[in-house]
């Protein structure tokens, strides 16, 4: 990870962030998942992110087989249509997408099949599992993403319970080059008080690689800039984050 400094000289206040440029979790295309159901929907929360100071999002609907049967053409023509509407709106940010897949025999299968993953920045993968038990194919799936040329991005692991209980497997997980991705809201308690120690324990100890919004509507961003406020932010800044190299 190259070394380079996140601050930069912006007015202070929740309504003016950041260091953080890109974001690399959300739900911001309309209609094909559980994140925003219109365009104006996502352009009102573009806007604000915009305001906060991000120049790119990378948008990263669920791929979820059973509930969000998302593939690449339903995802990059929902896309497009906010690309266009962005475009009309003259905002100043750019939108991309990848998705957000959930780890279950379905994925293994895409893998062993080689199918192309939707990716961002370096061959980045992201990825989620269920949030109480270690899900069986976790280690097998972050191997196989490895050998296959992809970088595996853990989407906010401070949500999960079974890694807040097992310390061999989140040391594990580290050993095998797997990107931790913290939800920038978990630091204000909004999941719930040992998901925020859990977070803040995760920056204590440098693991946290990326951060994201998660946002699925207007009220993530109030939460974003909550969290903007608190000590655990800064300390969050001073790590050697990747978000400014997408």
């Amino acid at each position: 990870m190259g070394l380079f400094s996140f601050f930069k000289s912006q007015p202070s206040g929740p309504s003016s962030v950041f260091p953080l440029e890109v974001d690399i979790h959300s739900h911001l295309i309309p209609g094909i998942d559980d994140g925003i159901q219109s365009i104006d929907e996502g352009l009102e929360i573009l806007r604000e992110m915009a305001g906060l100071g991000y120049r790119k999002v990378i948008t990263t609907p669920h791929t979820m087989p059973e509930f969000y049967t998302n593939t690449p053409e339903t995802i990059n023509s929902g896309l497009e249509k906010m690309q266009k509407a962005i475009k009309k709106a003259e905002l100043a940010i750019e939108l991309e997408a990848a998705t957000e897949y959930y780890l279950d025999e379905t994925f293994i299968a895409r893998l062993d099949n080689n199918e192309p993953l939707m990716t961002f920045g370096d061959n980045y993968v992201l990825f989620e599992t269920g949030f109480i038990n270690e899900p069986p194919f976790l280690k097998e799936a972050t191997f196989k993403m490895t050998i296959k040329g992809y970088k595996p991005v853990y989407a906010h692991p401070e949500r999960y319970l079974y890694l807040l209980e097992n310390h061999q497997l989140l040391e594990e997980m580290v050993d095998r080059n797997v990107y931790f991705q913290l939800n920038l809201v978990a630091l204000t308690g909004c999941y719930s008080k040992p998901i925020q120690k859990f977070a803040e324990k995760l920056i204590d100890k440098g693991l946290v690689s990326f951060v994201g919004t998660d946002c699925h509507n207007m009220a993530h961003i109030d939460l974003v800039k909550n969290a903007t406020q608190l000590k655990y932010f800064k300390k969050l800044m001073e790590l050697d984050l990747l978000n400014n190299t997408l």
